[in-house]
């Protein structure tokens, strides 16, 4: 049973505050960290009611939600507006600090296949897992190499590679440096034996000033 039951001026007073303070949607306000990859598909942080209204005003039709469903106040609200909206809504979840697990890159692909355009995809910060998922996007829907794909996880999308989200860059440059030269696809790499998201984990190393900026400072999801 959820926490927030919305059919009531008490539980929907108490979804907003918690999604105001809890989830720092105060920070999101002004600042939707939105950027359009293409003609059909849009990357932002966590969007409120009102901003899924806009979006909506703007053609969206499709809205992926990649922190996932939780009895939390954003997604209490994110489905309320989108059932009101008539937009729909699609929960994909993501990690930010590990390398994607296979079945959630085949279920990427597929989504980006059959999905209703123009989408939103969006995470909390619209940084790591949303940075992912454009990569994906890229590759899969528009066909980009991953070489060009990645930069989709970069500063400008307010993503920091030096602490522990920077595990999602290092297994797309390990595609690139140790797979990509032998003639291997990256859907290929992905199913096959050599594709180990735990041993990738291990590998990696975050700069300790690095998580400190994103696990303490910035407290990203």
């Amino acid at each position: 049973m959820s926490r927030y039951d919305l059919s009531t001026r008490a539980g929907r007073f108490r979804a907003r505050w918690d999604y105001v303070w809890k989830d720092h949607a105060f920070l999101r306000r002004w600042f939707m960290n939105a950027h359009w990859l293409g003609p059909d598909l849009v990357r932002t942080n966590q969007p409120s009611p009102r901003q899924l209204a806009y979006w909506k005003s703007q053609g969206i039709r499709t809205v992926i939600n990649l922190r996932g469903a939780r009895d939390e106040a954003y997604y209490a609200l994110e489905k309320d507006a989108c059932a009101r909206l008539g937009l729909t809504l699609i929960d994909a979840p993501l990690d930010s600090r590990d390398p994607p697990q296979r079945d959630r890159i085949h279920r990427a692909r597929e989504l980006f296949r059959t999905i209703e355009y123009p989408v939103l995809i969006h995470c909390k910060s619209g940084a790591d897992r949303a940075g992912m998922m454009a990569v994906l996007y890229r590759h899969f829907h528009l066909g980009e190499p991953i070489s060009e794909a990645i930069r989709q996880l970069d500063k400008k999308y307010l993503h920091h590679r030096e602490g522990l989200t920077g595990v999602l860059d290092y297994t797309l440059e390990k595609y690139l440096r140790e797979v990509e030269p032998t003639g291997l696809s990256f859907i290929d790499w992905i199913d096959s034996e050599a594709y180990d998201p735990k041993a990738i984990r291990a590998e990696f190393k975050a700069q300790w000033w690095g998580t400190l900026l994103t696990e303490k400072f910035l407290r990203r999801e």
